[in-house]
């Protein structure tokens, strides 16, 4: 096992129930400084319970927490929290309540609204900062919010749904700005139940339901355990039937997907996909011919299916 020195959050058997309802059950996670890691699974699956303990707000029934070496409230400079119950100041200006919230840790008062100023450009809130919280957007407050998290420069960043209530274009900015935290270094863990979100920038994914762990893999291995073994191919000529393939160099079946000539050819486990590919180029020509790539979307709905179903929908 790695080191806890190397850790950034070490989970090691931690379970809470609420009344009769098991919400984490002997959940062990181990990740490393400087990864950036999707905490996902379905609403009710346990997420938000995991993040507030490791948050210390609250304490596991059984089971040991370690963020940075310590407690988190012992770290809590050094941590930026995102919590998924927004919990703006509305009647504060927004430079004040960024200001306020930057000395609550530790930051120096000099160069602050500057700081401030400069990372209100960066995530597209012009001219926000003499408004109330109250007067801004639903998004707007979400990236006001994001930034408070990330404004004292923290080591570790946790982040739980941080999409929510972003329109894509927002949604685009944040995660640029997660992207770009990461290549600094930071270590980032979010939850989500937003695939492609998890998809585009995480290094590692932990799939949680019913709160139980199910997956826990960088996306890599899940590109190769969960290898679909499907070939997309597009005709030139839509009226080309390539239905005759299913059952020749290892191609098990041929259906249509979507519009005319559009075909998926699913290999079976001993088939060379360059073999494949090579058998529907010689049928006719084709505008288009891949490997299919495995989405953590599919993967999500096979796991889960396979684990139960659907997460309690009133523990989070």
């Amino acid at each position: 096992m790695t080191q806890s020195a190397e850790l950034a959050v070490d989970l090691r058997g931690i379970g809470k129930r609420f009344a009769n309802v098991a919400a984490v059950q002997g959940l062990d996670l181990a990740i490393e400084r400087g990864c950036l890691c999707g905490l996902l699974g379905p609403n009710g699956a346990g997420k938000s319970t995991t993040i507030r303990m490791i948050m210390s707000i609250i304490k596991p029934d059984v089971g040991t927490v370690s963020v940075l070496g310590a407690d988190a409230l012992a770290m809590k400079d050094r941590i930026g929290y995102l919590p998924e119950e927004r919990g703006l100041y509305r009647k504060m200006r927004v430079l004040e309540f960024l200001v306020f919230l930057g000395r609550l840790k530790g930051m120096p008062s000099k160069g602050l609204s500057h700081r401030i100023r400069r990372w209100l450009e960066r995530l597209e809130l012009p001219g926000v900062e003499r408004a109330r919280c109250s007067e801004l957007s639903k998004g707007m407050q979400q990236k006001v919010q994001f930034l408070a998290a990330v404004v004292n420069d923290p080591e570790l960043i946790v982040l739980d749904e941080p999409f929510s209530g972003l329109d894509p274009v927002n949604a685009r900015v944040v995660t640029s700005v997660v992207s770009e935290l990461h290549e600094a270094g930071r270590t980032i863990v979010f939850s989500t139940h937003q695939m492609h979100q998890a998809e585009e920038l995480c290094d590692r994914v932990i799939l949680i339901n019913r709160g139980e762990k199910i997956l826990d893999e960088t996306m890599a291995e899940i590109q190769a355990q969960f290898d679909p073994r499907t070939i997309i191919a597009e005709t030139m000529d839509p009226s080309v039937d390539l239905s005759t393939l299913a059952g020749c160099d290892g191609i098990e079946s041929v259906e249509r997907e979507g519009t005319a000539g559009h075909w998926l050819l699913r290999l079976d486990s001993q088939c060379h996909a360059q073999a494949a590919m090579q058998a529907a180029l010689r049928t006719t020509s084709l505008r288009l011919v891949s490997l299919r790539r495995t989405s953590l979307d599919e993967v999500f709905v096979t796991l889960v299916t396979q684990h139960g179903g659907h997460a309690r929908t009133e523990v989070r």
